[in-house]
């Protein structure tokens, strides 16, 4: 029978908040509770009669509550089969009582982990009773109801009270498939937080994102699209429409680049297709952003920015004449607030300190491929000066300056720059030559003087040519990891133009 009537039920929750509703549409319904420790509590100060699983077990708490309703008479009365003659019979033999829904609110160890308690405290935080009884009572779907989160109660709540305190198989199956999605999420955190420092750690990928939130499309309008992931803990949206898949990608490339300057003088950068067209430094955060626009105007049309600083109100008025999709900011002057939400639809982030991965996965032939995150930057104090010429104390702040940039570039890439700000980039070219054509015509374009400037390479320069190019364009200084079997020859040309080079010996593709 596909309908089936809740007459028992096993409530064992770590929060409490949310559950009375629906206990007192249990109540409502004559359900029979079976409760544990502090559930019981929290239901019987809700005014319900709770029969403790100890006395259905015969068998009392034991090791400080790691053991409380692994027994089978819990079990058994989750697991057997209401429609096999044998399983009734079985459970009649043995006084094991039928129990129809199971309500489990884990033990909450991702927020353990993500609080840096001591590893004992988390070991502690491992469910083992609870998530035994998620896969049961998921596994029984055909008879028994399972509630796996505080989420569903309202839902739940209001689905007995429509159905008069029945469930249909469907109802049983779609409770039963979150609750497997919450028990493989849950084992993927704590397979990763145990496995680390261990040979087991690289033998399986394991990775888990909830909740999904579904996106309009993908990178294009017959792409279907999920971000999968709680954006809540990294950002509250202030105002604007639904962020895309196109917004979240950029946004993505947009906060790894202003984390390089999180700490500096205050700073603006203008991204387009994750690519910065503008970036720059100043003494106040409107001179930054008037910078960062003036590198390529035409391309921050529609662009993502983001700011290390609180937006102001005379900030807030140049941004206003500016069409752009995103706006990501630490913080929001009250006065600024109104003038940036005037455009209906403009997104405005507040970014809040979060711990981002350490690794990076992406999806690739019939598999994954993982990397660590790109987490180094290099300093003045990581270059080595090859050249004659060491670069001057504005010119080495530029080519850090230049570098960070750089380093979040799709190669190709070659970033020209002065101190605090980025004059063009050449990006994701296929030669070297041409992303340093591209990025030496833009910074023409838009009026800028390459005179004094500086260069960084994302990696080394397999002839001497860039440099010359550079040379004969203004460029004073240049960055670059070296590792060429031809490293001589574009040291040689530095030389005879008079160019300061530093090589940093590190490599930063970004594809």
């Amino acid at each position: 029978m596909s309908s089936r009537p809740i007459r028992a039920a096993l409530l064992s929750v770590y929060h409490k908040d949310r559950l009375a509703p629906l206990v007192q549409v249990l109540r409502q319904h004559g359900v029979t509770l079976y409760s544990t420790g502090g559930t019981q509590k929290f239901l019987e100060d809700e005014g319900a009669e709770v029969t403790a699983v100890e006395d259905l077990t015969g068998f009392p708490e034991v090791f400080g509550g790691r053991v409380k309703t692994l027994h089978p008479k819990v079990f058994g009365g989750i697991l057997h089969r209401r429609h096999e003659a044998g399983d009734l019979a079985q459970a009649e033999q043995h006084g094991i009582p039928p129990i129809d829904l199971v309500v489990v609110d884990l033990y909450p160890f991702e927020e353990t982990v993500a609080s840096g308690a001591e590893e004992q405290d988390v070991i502690e935080k491992i469910d083992i009773g609870g998530i035994s009884l998620l896969r049961a009572a998921a596994k029984n779907f055909r008879d028994v109801l399972v509630i796996s989160s505080r989420d569903q109660y309202e839902a739940v709540t209001e689905l007995l009270t429509q159905k008069n305190g029945a469930t249909d198989l469907e109802d049983r199956r779609h409770y039963a498939a979150a609750a497997f999605a919450t028990t493989s999420h849950y084992d993927t955190e704590i397979f990763k937080y145990v496995s680390q420092g261990t040979a087991v750690a690289g033998t399986a990928l394991r990775q888990s994102a909830q909740p999904a939130t579904p996106l309009r499309y993908g990178e294009n309008p017959h792409q279907a699209g999920t971000f999968y992931g709680d954006l809540s803990a990294l950002f509250d949206q202030l105002h604007g429409k639904q962020l895309s898949y196109n917004n979240l990608v950029d946004v993505d490339a947009a906060v790894a680049l202003m984390a390089e300057f999180a700490d500096g003088e205050p700073a603006c950068a203008i991204l387009k297709h994750t690519n910065a067209c503008g970036v720059a430094q100043a003494a106040t955060l409107r001179e930054a952003y008037v910078n960062a626009l003036s590198c390529d105007p035409t391309s921050a049309f529609g662009g993502v920015i983001i700011v290390n600083k609180e937006v102001d109100a005379a900030t807030a008025a140049e941004l206003n004449q500016l069409f752009f999709e995103v706006l990501i900011a630490p913080g929001y002057a009250a006065e600024a607030l109104p003038v940036l939400q005037s455009k209906k639809n403009r997104i405005l982030l507040l970014q809040k300190p979060v711990q981002f991965p350490q690794k990076q996965i992406k999806t690739l032939l019939n598999g994954i491929i993982e990397q660590d995150a790109d987490r180094q930057t290099e300093t003045a104090a990581d270059f080595r000066t090859v050249t004659q010429s060491a670069p001057t104390a504005e010119e080495t702040e530029a080519l850090v300056f230049a570098a960070k940039i750089c380093k979040h570039t799709k190669s190709n890439t070659i970033v020209l720059a002065r101190a605090g700000q980025l004059l063009a980039s050449g990006v994701g070219q296929t030669s070297r030559v041409d992303a340093l054509r591209q990025a030496i015509e833009k910074a023409r374009a838009f009026g800028f003087d390459l005179h004094g400037g500086v260069m960084a390479s994302d990696a080394f320069f397999p002839f001497p040519d860039c440099v010359e190019i550079a040379g004969a364009a203004g460029i004073r200084a240049v960055v670059q990891p070296g590792g060429s079997i031809k490293d001589a020859d574009s040291i040689r040309a530095a030389d005879e133009l008079g160019m300061a080079m530093v090589l940093t010996s590190v490599r930063h593709f970004k594809h």
